[in-house]
């Protein structure tokens, strides 16, 4: 199973009143992961939005073990969870620079076309991608 890593330093604007970054920053964190991640495995997001389709997110799942403060070195790591060509769940952990998890989570995505928001079968629109993803999932 393939894991991307990808470093972010903790910004102040990310942080909240408690001087912690605060929770909702974790959803745009795991987003940087999962693109990273796509990246890492030859494959571009915007390649997708220009073919006349996106992938939203369906479910999402965080939990906070660890708070993370300015200027700190945050890393995150995700990977592919499941895969079933309809949806694909990614899984992330972000730790900190002592390797302690602060954050894990998941989120899920299918793919929809951008104009009507109906569902579309990865595995036809997209079967290159599809295939690398069956790879991952399985940890080959």
């Amino acid at each position: 199973m393939f894991i991307s890593e990808t470093q972010i330093e903790v910004r102040y604007a990310e942080t909240d009143a408690m001087q912690v970054v605060y929770h909702g920053q974790y959803v745009v964190w795991f987003e940087i992961g999962r693109t990273r991640l796509i990246k890492d495995l030859g494959f571009h997001y915007a390649d997708m939005e220009k073919a006349g389709f996106v992938s939203p997110v369906t479910d999402i799942q965080l939990s906070y073990k660890r708070p993370f403060r300015y200027g700190e070195m945050a890393t995150i790591r995700t990977w592919i969870q499941s895969h079933s060509g309809i949806r694909t769940t990614y899984a992330y952990e972000i730790v900190n620079e002592t390797g302690d998890v602060c954050v894990i989570g998941s989120s899920v995505h299918t793919v929809v076309n951008k104009e009507t928001f109906r569902p579309v079968k990865f595995k036809k629109e997209f079967p290159e991608w599809h295939a690398v993803y069956e790879k991952e999932k399985q940890g080959q």
